[in-house]
Order: C-alpha cells, then sequence, then structure tokens
C-alpha cells in the first residue's frame, strides 16, 4: 500500500523559499486600514508555476486558465486562521480546542515545520491549489502571534495573524499554487455548529462582511495566483432562523452571494473567481420535523448571472458521517436518515447527482458551471469502520468519474507518536518529525493516488455558449456594467438587464424572469454602447402588426432587446442596444399566455420555474415584447417579436 516517495519538483521549489521567508522581518501589528496591501510576488520559476497561467475563469463545466487550457482544482484546505478553540475553555490550552489543535490563529504547522517544509509536502501529494480559511475577526486582529505558536519560522515573531496570513498566501504563490481565499467564519473559532458563524451576518451585519471581503480582494490584488474567493462556508441554519435561497430578506444567500460576488467583480478584482456554496442545513434535526441539506439543489430554479460572465463557481460539501437529512450529529441532533456512508454505492452516486453533481454534467443551462468539492475528508490510520472507508473509496470514485475539482479537508494536522487527528494528510508532531500520507501505513493512500493522478480532460477548452438568468425578484437585477455607469433608465420599476455580451432571448408571463444567452452571435452591442429605452408603439411599422390588439414594445431596425422592467408584475419598458452588425428583419411571434414555448433543445433550461415563458431560437434575437391591459389581465408579458440574427 502506498507508493515510494519522490520530491516532486514542487517541493525542492519551495523548500527554496526558505532563503527568503528566512529575510522577512517581523512589521509592527496594524489595524487592517492601516496595512498596505501585499506586494506582488516574485515571479515564480517552479514547474508547477510554469504548467498554468492566472487569471483563472470558466468555459461552460470547466475552469480554465488565461490561455484556455482546464485548471483542474487539485485542492486541499490548510485550515487554521479561521480558529481551532472550540468555543469554551482556555483558548490558550490544545484540550480547548479542535482535537487538541491549537492553530494559534494561524494556518496550523507553523509552530512545527518551517513553511518551506509543509509547502514541499503539499507538492508531494500532488495538489495544485489550496483553499485557505480566515475568519472576519482574524482580519482586525492586532494581538501578535506568540513566539511559541511561530517556533519553526520566527521570522514570523511579532506579526499578527493577518500578516502571518500575508506571508503563507505569498510563499504558496510563489512556489506556483493557486489560492482560494475562503471565508470560513466569523469569529476566529472552529466551525460549524451552532456557534454564531452559521450565516454571513450571524455575529456581524451584511455590510460589515463585504467590507471585509472588498478589503481582502484588494490586499492580494497584485498577486494573480490569488485566484478566488470563496464566499462563505457552511449556510445553515441557527437556532431560530433557517438560511434561504431567494426569499429577499436578511437570510437571503442567493442575494448576498449574488450581491457581494458582483461588487468583488466591480469593485475590487474583476479576475478573482466568484465561489458559491450551497445551503448546508435548514430545519430542526430531530424526527418527525421537517429538515434537509439543501445543498445546492435550489440552484436548478435560482442560479446566480454575476457582472462578468465566466467567473462564477458553486461548491458543496461532502463527509460520510453526514447524510442528505442528517446533520452528522451523534446524541443531541441526531436523526433516524441515513448517512452518506449507510447509502449503497448506487443510492450515494444518485444524491451527488441530485444534491450537486447536475450542475455541471447538464449542458447548455442558466445553471451550468464548475462544480468544486471544496470540503471531503475521512479518518487515516486509527479509521476502522468498514462503512466509512468504503464511503471515501466509493466517494473518490465519484470524483475520478465525474472529473471533479475537488479540495481535500485537512491538509495538515498533529501527531504524537503516529496518534492524533488522524484526518490530516501530513502531520507533524512537537518536535518537528513528519508524518505523511505515504508512510506505507495510511489506507488512504491508494484512494489518493488514484484521484490524483485519475485521466482527466487536458489542454485548450474551446468556448461555449452563454446562459444567464434574469431575477429581478425583489429589486434590480441590472447585469450589465456598461448600464451599471449609466443614469436609471426607468428610476421607480425594477430593471433588469444582461450581462455585457449577451441578449435577452426569454423571458416570463409572470414572475418577471429573464434569459439571457449570446449563442449563435457573441457580442452584437456596439461599441459606442448606444441604447433606446422603448415604452411605447412607435416602432411598430406599418402593416407589421405582429400581435394584434396587444400593446407591443418594439425596438427600431438594427437594435435588440438586453433588458426591460417592470411595476410589480407590469411590463414598463424594454430597452434596446444598438448592434455593430446588421440584424435580420421580418420575424415571428412567440406566444406563451397559455403555456410554455421554447425551443425543443431545452437549452437555457427552466429559467422561470413554475411559470409560463416564451424563448426565441438559438438563431433569433428578441426585438419585442407584446401585453395587454384588458380586464383580467396584469400587463406581463404575454409574447415575445423573435427576428433572425442575419
Amino acid at each position: 500500500m502506498g507508493r515510494t516517495l519522490v520530491r516532486n519538483p514542487v517541493a525542492a521549489a519551495a523548500a527554496a523559499l526558505a532563503t527568503l521567508l528566512g529575510l522577512l522581518t517581523p512589521v509592527a501589528a496594524a489595524t487592517p486600514a492601516a496595512q498596505a496591501p501585499t506586494p506582488a510576488p516574485a515571479a515564480a520559476s517552479t514547474p508547477l508555476a510554469a504548467s498554468w497561467t492566472p487569471p483563472l475563469s470558466t468555459r461552460g463545466r470547466w475552469i480554465v486558465d488565461a490561455d484556455g487550457n482546464r485548471f483542474k482544482l487539485k485542492s486541499g484546505n490548510w485550515h487554521g486562521a479561521s480558529g481551532t478553540w472550540n468555543g469554551s475553555g482556555d483558548t490558550a490550552d490544545p484540550a480547548d480546542h479542535h482535537a487538541g489543535e491549537d492553530s494559534g490563529r494561524m494556518p496550523l504547522g507553523l509552530d512545527r515545520a518551517p513553511i518551506a517544509e509543509i509547502l514541499a509536502g503539499f507538492g508531494e501529494l500532488g495538489i495544485n491549489s489550496v483553499r485557505l480559511p480566515f475568519s472576519n475577526e482574524m482580519i482586525h486582529d492586532t494581538v501578535p502571534v506568540t513566539d511559541a505558536s511561530v517556533a519553526a519560522n520566527p521570522q514570523l515573531r511579532g506579526r499578527t495573524p493577518l500578516q502571518v496570513y500575508d506571508t503563507v498566501v505569498r510563499a504558496l504563490t510563489d512556489a506556483g499554487f493557486a489560492v482560494i481565499l475562503n471565508n470560513h467564519t466569523n469569529t476566529t473559532r472552529w466551525c460549524c455548529g451552532v456557534d454564531g458563524n452559521e450565516r454571513w451576518n450571524a455575529s456581524q451585519s451584511t455590510a460589515a462582511w463585504e467590507t471585509d471581503w472588498l478589503f481582502m480582494v484588494r490586499r492580494y490584488q497584485d498577486n494573480p495566483r490569488v485566484v478566488g474567493a470563496d464566499l462563505y462556508n457552511e449556510v445553515r441554519r441557527s437556532v431560530l432562523d433557517d438560511p434561504n435561497w431567494g426569499s429577499g430578506d436578511d437570510h437571503d444567500w442567493f442575494a448576498a452571494s449574488q450581491h457581494l460576488g458582483d461588487r468583488i467583480l466591480q469593485e475590487a478584482n474583476p479576475d478573482l473567481l466568484i465561489i458559491v456554496e450551497g445551503i448546508n442545513w435548514t430545519g430542526l434535526p430531530i424526527d418527525g420535523f421537517p429538515h434537509d441539506r439543501p445543498t445546492l439543489e435550489p440552484v436548478q430554479r435560482l442560479s446566480h448571472t454575476l457582472v462578468r460572465s465566466g467567473k462564477l463557481v458553486y461548491s458543496a460539501h461532502f463527509y460520510g458521517y453526514t447524510g442528505p437529512r442528517h446533520s452528522g450529529a451523534t446524541g443531541i441532533g441526531e436523526t433516524h436518515d441515513p448517512r452518506y456512508r449507510d447509502l449503497s454505492r448506487d443510492d450515494l452516486y444518485a444524491e451527488l447527482r441530485r444534491q450537486a453533481f447536475y450542475v455541471p454534467s447538464t449542458p447548455d443551462q442558466h445553471f451550468t458551471a464548475p462544480l468544486w468539492i471544496s470540503e471531503f475528508g475521512v479518518g487515516g490510520r486509527d479509521e476502522t469502520d468498514a462503512k466509512t472507508r468504503a464511503w471515501f473509496v466509493n466517494f473518490t470514485d465519484f470524483l475520478i468519474r465525474t472529473d471533479a475539482d475537488f479540495a481535500y479537508w485537512p491538509l495538515v494536522g498533529w501527531h504524537e507518536n503516529r496518534r492524533g487527528n488522524g484526518w490530516a494528510l501530513l502531520h507533524w508532531d512537537a518536535a518537528g518529525h513528519r508524518m505523511g500520507l505515504y508512510d506505507g501505513d495510511d489506507w488512504r493512500a491508494d484512494a489518493w493516488t488514484r484521484l490524483i493522478d485519475a485521466p482527466s480532460l487536458t489542454g485548450h477548452v474551446d468556448p461555449v455558449p452563454r446562459w444567464s438568468m434574469l431575477s429581478p425578484d425583489h429589486g434590480d437585477f441590472v447585469q450589465s456594467l456598461r448600464l451599471r455607469a449609466r443614469p436609471d433608465w426607468d428610476s421607480g420599476a425594477r430593471k433588469a438587464a444582461c450581462p455585457d455580451g449577451q441578449r435577452l432571448v426569454g423571458v416570463a408571463h409572470t414572475g418577471n424572469r429573464g434569459l439571457c444567452t449570446d449563442i449563435g452571435a457573441g457580442d452584437l452591442w456596439a461599441a459606442s454602447g448606444a441604447y433606446e429605452v422603448v415604452t411605447d408603439e412607435r416602432y411598430v411599422a406599418s402593416g407589421g402588426d405582429w400581435a394584434s390588439g396587444y400593446t407591443k414594445y418594439q425596438c427600431p431596425q438594427g437594435d435588440f432587446v438586453v433588458g426591460y422592467a417592470v411595476r410589480g408584475a407590469s411590463v414598463s419598458s424594454v430597452l434596446c442596444a444598438v448592434a455593430r452588425t446588421s440584424l435580420g428583419s421580418g420575424g415571428r411571434t412567440v406566444w406563451f399566455d397559455r403555456g410554455d414555448n421554447r425551443p425543443a433543445s431545452g437549452k437555457g433550461g427552466d429559467f422561470a420555474y413554475g411559470n409560463y415563458k416564451g424563448q426565441c431560437a438559438d438563431g433569433e434575437y428578441a426585438a419585442g415584447v407584446a401585453f395587454t391591459g384588458r380586464v383580467g389581465s396584469s400587463r406581463t408579458p404575454d409574447a415575445l417579436y423573435c427576428r433572425p440574427l442575419t
């Protein structure tokens, strides 16, 4: 079992960082507002760095680098900066920290091993990226770390936790690793129960959460190998309240992640991947009461559309001791629902597809995106339960089968005499002796090796058409950066507009949802960005009444619809953009007042679940919307005027 240990070229390069890190001198503690952004890293020349070019973006279900080549996230979690204290007892006593491991408010292991040695271990594991958790409290923590907590890295003495985080980010990216920033908790303590960290705004305001994120993104904006913002970890129920996906209230995780993702891309760094995890838990974990682990299941009905296309990644977590409707608890909070480890291989795979894996495996939908399993893991040498071991093998086999992006939890742990928190892949004892996955006595080594070395898509990924949902359910949903920079085009109405480079091709009869795409044409909008707001029938040509008896808001010839506005449920205006090339004339009427009227291909997906909707064909553009104010009607869309692109 295991394999011969060969030091990866990345490991050797990481070891060379020791000289650099040894030259870094401590700096005085400062508040976040006073700390300058981290300088850009020195030019990396490791084999790993040379294998990919930042920044990263997405094409359909794949993550690609700046050259359009597939970049599979083979990641691990280096935890600790978000906290290991259990929430009671002495913060200085390791016994009061998770698994007896006190991280010192930093990535774990810096008291036991030099950073370069830890990174060398990461290279031996074969990963190319690191999810690096932090807490909001850590950002503002001005108390220097203790000398003992950085005993193996004395150059870090006197630094604040954030300054240590800076050094770790720089070391990782200099070695060629991609770094994903992860807001794990509000407070610096262990996650994830009913602990004040259940939501992004459980122990702080949403405004403070957004401010902290913008600070962190700007701090590393000059480091191109900081590639992603993982917005919040395991959103779940508090004592009294559930999070939700689209209700428009203070607990709406869809709305909060949508808003922050747009702000990061518009105000701080347009190059980052925006990573959104599903909802981890709702309801009371009591037999007979409603409870569920929604994960990403709601995305098929309501998906994100960011102001920059090609930057959205969805994520999910799976552990054998939890289940589709099992909290993972033993004793209080335990129900009789099956855990994932209780499921047969086929039933497990069916649940994984239902909860998350349909997102990347269903092409040409408004929700199609890469899926990153940003946490999964299992106990190592001391784990003897047959079901648990079988679950891990089955799960890694599924990751291989689906060519999924992944991040193991955790990378680093402690051990004493080869005993301790066995979940980590690399362990160090108090004397700095390492215990690794490939020492020959860890049953996980075979599954991990198959996962890391599994055949997968590599090389260039061709661009694919984009499909985007518009959801002005509770307010404006203007996803065009061009329009965000212009005056309000229909004051007092709720406005929706496609991302730049896309055109409107579908609207719902009720519910106000819309569908955008770039299929067959790419970016149609003229370089001038010219547009017109249409609120009457002035462009309906004589003899060209395409919806007799209905009010028609139609674009002039040469324009196409990129947005619309509503007041209540009623159409208020359509937004017509001037095309950069000549467009086809003529056209056809697509009625959807009495049922769905969409192309048979199903491309775009159900963008208005539970409502009638109309959609132009792939080779068409929307040139107008018709509605009626007759008795019994609410002036909602009834028909689209679809014209050929050429």
